[in-house]
């Protein structure tokens, strides 16, 4: 069972950073070796994947990013059982909800589908 709380939301302008965490009840191991992910859905659009992590072993990590975010974002794994979400250069176009999303295994999925966890979601909301 992994219980997921989302943090660090709210509204910016354009230009700025925003960082949004995530905090997992479970297993430290669990945690560790879980694929975690962020998803975003803006109003009247699908969830989409922003980020992700899976376990490639020992404390190593691969992470994937969907093309609108690379290069601006930042998944990781930040001290006891938190995932962070790090997005540089806002535009108003990451106006959403963001979802923190689990899933057992180490093979990550673009869709939501396949991600058995989830948590309640934090907007943010990027103004020009």
């Amino acid at each position: 069972q992994v219980q997921l709380v989302e943090s660090g939301g709210g509204l910016v302008q354009a230009g700025d950073s925003l960082r949004l965490s995530c905090t997992a009840t479970t297993s430290e191991r669990t945690f560790n070796t879980y694929t975690m992910g962020w998803f975003r859905q803006a109003t009247g659009k699908e969830r989409q994947l922003v980020a992700t992590t899976t376990w490639a072993g020992s404390t190593t990590y691969d992470d994937h990013y969907a093309g609108s975010v690379k290069g601006r974002s930042t998944i990781f794994r930040d001290g006891a059982k938190k995932l962070v979400l790090q997005m540089d250069s806002l535009n108003p176009e990451d106006t959403a909800v963001y979802f923190c999303a689990a899933k057992s295994g180490d093979t990550y999925y673009y869709t939501d589908k396949y991600y058995k966890y989830w948590g309640q979601g934090t907007q943010v909301t990027v103004s020009t």
